[in-house]
């Protein structure tokens, strides 16, 4: 019988990836006009985690150590399966150097320190969360300066190729379960990363992963569109291919915060959110014969 809860057939899916999905790891890289850039982490456990340890640093233009480009102390914790924005601090602008949007800023979590600060890289450096001093991710290569950006052709330096890492919104591919803890041979940002256009950051403060939750997906079979997402107008609508038996929302620790009944002829509902607090949820959509699909969802 096909339920929500751990089978063995989803314990033993669930143990192989959980060797990946417990460490925190950048999920999005913003490098747009001027000072507009931050860097998301996700938290791809089942626990919420403090930050107190964690730092973000930046290796600049090819330097082997963050002595010029800066260290950040992160303050905080980030929910289970949520996200935590840095964004650059700079709220006055000069004529070579202008204020982060406040559109940007609003989305921060924590506002980065001065100049010379993480989030002042402009597409050539490197960026590295630790852990305690010991790197748990890294994005670019540590010690190489690929000129003007790195790119999309080997040897993946400003050389040849498309720039990916200027002027772009990087977010990493649903399917990375963990950071890159040694420094790569080659950084080719196009096997983790997509790319989105420049000042592109709507999806600052979310993130999908394929990471398990405690909701495990065993039959999702069936297509189903979840919109608003994230949802902030107190509901979000579900669309389906098939009739809707019953609708169940979960919190990031699997308890059920909502349960509603469908009508077995209608393949779309509108669900009302106004009692739930702002974060990620998992929405269940039952169907006949014990079919079933789960579907992240956040609410803002």
């Amino acid at each position: 019988m096909k339920k929500l809860l751990l089978s063995v057939f989803a314990l033993t899916a669930y143990v192989s990836v959980n060797a990946q999905c417990n460490e925190l790891f950048i999920s999005e890289y913003v490098e747009g006009s001027g000072n507009d850039k931050a860097i998301e982490i996700y938290n791809p456990t089942n626990s919420p985690i403090s930050l107190s340890g964690y730092t973000i640093a930046r290796y600049s233009n090819g330097a082997s150590t963050s002595g010029t480009g800066g260290v950040t102390s992160l303050t905080g914790t980030i929910a289970a399966h949520a996200t935590f924005v840095l964004v650059n601090g700079q709220t006055t602008g000069t004529p070579t150097s202008p204020a982060c949007s406040i559109a940007m800023q609003a989305l921060a979590n924590q506002l980065d320190g001065v100049y010379p600060a993480p989030t002042y890289m402009n597409g050539n450096d490197a960026i590295t969360l630790e852990k305690n001093a010991v790197i748990v991710d890294i994005f670019g290569k540590i010690g190489e300066d690929p000129g003007v950006a790195w790119t999309d052709v080997a040897p993946y330096t400003g050389s040849l190729g498309t720039w990916w890492t200027k002027d772009h919104t990087l977010q990493r591919k649903q399917s990375v379960q963990q950071g890159v803890t040694v420094n790569p041979t080659f950084f080719n940002v196009t096997v983790e990363y997509d790319s989105l256009l420049n000042n592109t950051w709507t999806g600052l403060g979310n993130h999908t992963c394929s990471c398990p939750t405690g909701i495990n997906e065993i039959d999702n079979t069936i297509s189903v569109a979840v919109y608003p997402n994230p949802a902030d107008n107190n509901y979000f609508n579900i669309s389906t291919s098939e009739a809707i038996e019953t609708v169940e929302v979960y919190n990031v620790v699997g308890q059920q915060v909502m349960n509603q009944k469908g009508n077995k002829s209608v393949k779309a509902m509108k669900i009302e959110t106004s009692n739930l607090v702002k974060g990620v949820y998992f929405v269940k959509v039952s169907f006949a014969d014990n079919k079933s699909t789960v579907a992240k969802l956040t609410i803002k």
